[in-house]
């Protein structure tokens, strides 16, 4: 594996928890709260990749500002939905291109009938 690959899950839980700074039951805590979910071996050992350990990292930067568990995974699911939604608005300015031939609400022409 290449240094920084970020998908493959190469570390045991020991080393991940060190990497983490947490206890291995730490994360078998986060595994059951639904938090993170480790790869796992033939034999069902978990193995934990480098977006994993950012992820434990980034539990413990919440958990650390004050919040519990379910608050951290609410957390950790706007937050995906926001980088989902800033990269939907990113493919849609793709696909639309140059806006500048399109009209502004304001600037819109207003049609009076006259009677």
């Amino acid at each position: 594996m290449a240094r920084g690959d970020a998908v493959h899950a190469v570390y045991v839980i020991s080393v991940a928890a060190e990497l983490a700074g947490v206890h291995p039951q730490t994360l078998r805590i986060y595994e059951r709260k639904g938090l993170v979910m480790p790869a796992r071996t033939g034999g069902g050992s978990r193995r934990y990749s480098d977006a994993d350990i950012a992820l434990l990292r980034r539990i413990q930067d919440l958990t650390d500002e004050g919040l519990n568990l379910a608050g951290v995974k609410k957390v950790l699911a706007l937050e995906t939905k926001i980088a989902r939604l800033q990269n939907q608005i990113v493919q849609l300015e793709m696909v639309m291109g140059d806006t500048s031939s399109v009209v502004p609400l304001q600037q819109s022409v207003t049609i009076y009938k006259r009677d």
